[in-house]
């Protein structure tokens, strides 16, 4: 790419006609790959807390032949949707060269982020879950757990799903939403949370909760779950028991040990951070084994890491250029 092709401005609707969720697992696969072979940037993650909700910053970068940056800033405010009709998550991400500094594109991270996620956990799902798994709870109804619904059922022979939430007119509406989606599913919306769980192979807990409703006791032997609410000191959806006596796979150790399920298991002193089964990437690289046996519980703790921010935006980029999509900007006009 040549300086006078300019940056690449990409909106919300060009990010989803770009990317689906098969593509995204294939770029972040790759990208746990090299991570794993030790050709990345370590992914570094801000935050500022501010009334309402905060911003966080996340960047990653990886090596040569292809040496690319990623810095995406979000805005999280779980309050939105109701207080203004306003998405919960709002930002932006931007792609730079690796090797001059350049930005190639920018692109809105609504969807990237709600699409790398689901496709992260998906990802997690090929390696963790029972590969018989046929029913499937998600906890939490909205546009995160919606695409979790989606990207599992991609990855896991699944006949049921069960949808959870605190309101319950939102599970109604996702089981409608959905049913068409998953023609080869019965989707239904799940009153009581411990009797879903007691049904369930693989588990989605997509929610901003700050106290946790899965309990140990609820979760049978050989379940997966995707932990994905707990992103942030404090936010929590798993008993520390359940995952101190699960196969815990992290996204980014240090990451989750701050902001994420490990967190709680680490300050109860029921787990330490060396005692974690593995990273994804280990895993997704063959260097570490992901199940081993069917009735051990397994536990995806994600947090969200740039790596899978870059990977998603590295696919963007490539396809735009290709299909002429987006609108090319010159920042330093």
């Amino acid at each position: 790419m040549s300086a006078a092709d300019g940056t690449l401005l990409l909106t919300a609707s060009e990010v989803v006609a770009l990317l689906d969720l098969p593509s995204c697992m294939a770029a972040i696969e790759e990208v746990l790959r090299r991570h794993a072979a030790g050709e990345t940037l370590p992914p570094r993650v801000l935050g500022l807390p501010a009334d309402g909700g905060g911003v966080h910053v996340k960047a990653a970068g990886v090596r040569a032949p292809a040496s690319r940056l990623a810095v995406k800033v979000n805005a999280n405010y779980p309050g939105n949707p109701e207080r203004f009709g306003l998405p919960a998550i709002q930002g932006v991400l931007v792609l730079f060269d690796g090797a001059d500094g350049r930005p190639l594109a920018v692109l809105d991270s609504m969807e990237l982020t709600a699409l790398r996620t689901a496709a992260t956990s998906a990802l997690a799902a090929r390696h963790l879950a029972r590969p018989d798994a046929r029913t499937l709870l998600v906890c939490g109804c909205g546009r995160q757990g919606a695409m979790h619904a989606r990207a599992l059922c991609g990855v896991l022979p699944i006949a049921r799903v069960l949808l959870w939430d605190l309101d319950g007119r939102r599970a109604e509406r996702l089981a409608a939403e959905l049913a068409p989606a998953l023609a080869g599913a019965a989707v239904e919306p799940a009153a009581d949370l411990a009797a879903a769980l007691a049904a369930c192979d693989a588990c989605a807990t997509c929610t901003p909760a700050r106290a946790f409703f899965v309990r140990r006791e609820d979760v049978r032997p050989g379940t997966f779950i995707a932990a994905v609410g707990a992103d942030d000191r404090g936010k929590q959806e798993l008993d520390p028991r359940l995952v101190a006596a699960s196969t815990l796979v992290v996204d980014a150790l240090p990451q989750c040990a701050e902001l994420g399920e490990l967190q709680h298991a680490v300050a109860a002193g029921l787990l330490a951070a060396d005692q974690v089964h593995a990273e994804l990437a280990a895993v997704v690289a063959g260097v570490r084994p992901g199940r081993t046996t069917a009735d051990e519980i397994t536990i995806f703790d994600s947090t969200g890491t740039a790596l899978q921010d870059l990977a998603a935006a590295m696919a963007v980029e490539e396809r735009a250029r290709a299909a002429g999509g987006g609108r090319t900007i010159d920042l330093g006009g």
